[in-house]
């Protein structure tokens, strides 16, 4: 096989010196609203290519790499007083897999727990280069199914405007449970 991003032979999709030299993360910073932050390891155009293999038949292999490359890191290093869960936006399997679940299940550590398929959206729209109006006027319609009174952080694989993950942290207050922030693959505002 050959890597995805250099053509060079090799097992894994990504050859290890790709992920070495073109794929280190960045830890980058977002307010969505005042003090609520969404973080995200790299910027969309870094990654775009790599990002669009969600709609792929391969792209749960890409997904896993990066995954590995940020969000284990991140939950190796993150400490909290109680355990958090982690919750993917909308992680369905339309397209052979869910992106959001595979990077979910990377931050599975003593702090972090991941839980899946509790926050679906009934409408499914795409955003895909909608503007702000066209995503304000479609909202996702999330629908919650896990427990009350926990304390969360949202994954998603891009953060573009915002409105996703303010839909879906608005549901899970409504459920009494603290969001305490979200964490993206990529930020396409960066």
């Amino acid at each position: 096989m050959r890597c995805i991003t250099c053509q060079n032979l090799s097992l894994p999709i990504i050859c290890k010196t790709c992920q070495n030299n073109l794929l280190e993360p960045n830890f980058h910073k977002r307010e969505l609203e005042k003090d609520f932050f969404v973080y995200s390891f790299y910027r969309y155009e870094e990654i775009k290519e790599l990002i669009n293999t969600k709609y792929e038949f391969y792209g749960d292999r890409v997904f896993t790499i990066l995954a590995k490359l940020s969000f284990s890191k991140f939950a190796a290093d993150f400490e909290y007083i109680d355990p958090i869960v982690a919750v993917p936006i909308d992680d369905h399997t339309r397209h052979h897999f869910s992106q959001t679940a595979i990077l979910a299940k990377h931050l599975k550590s003593k702090s972090l727990l991941p839980r899946y398929n509790l926050l679906r959206a009934s409408n499914i729209v795409k955003y895909a280069g909608r503007d702000l109006e066209f995503r304000k006027s479609n909202p996702r319609g999330f629908k919650y199914k896990g427990e009350k009174n926990m304390q969360v952080v949202l994954v998603d694989d891009l953060v573009t405007t915002g409105t996703t993950i303010l839909e879906a942290r608005k549901v899970l207050q409504k459920h009494n449970c603290e969001v305490l922030f979200c964490l993206t693959l990529c930020d396409a505002k960066i």
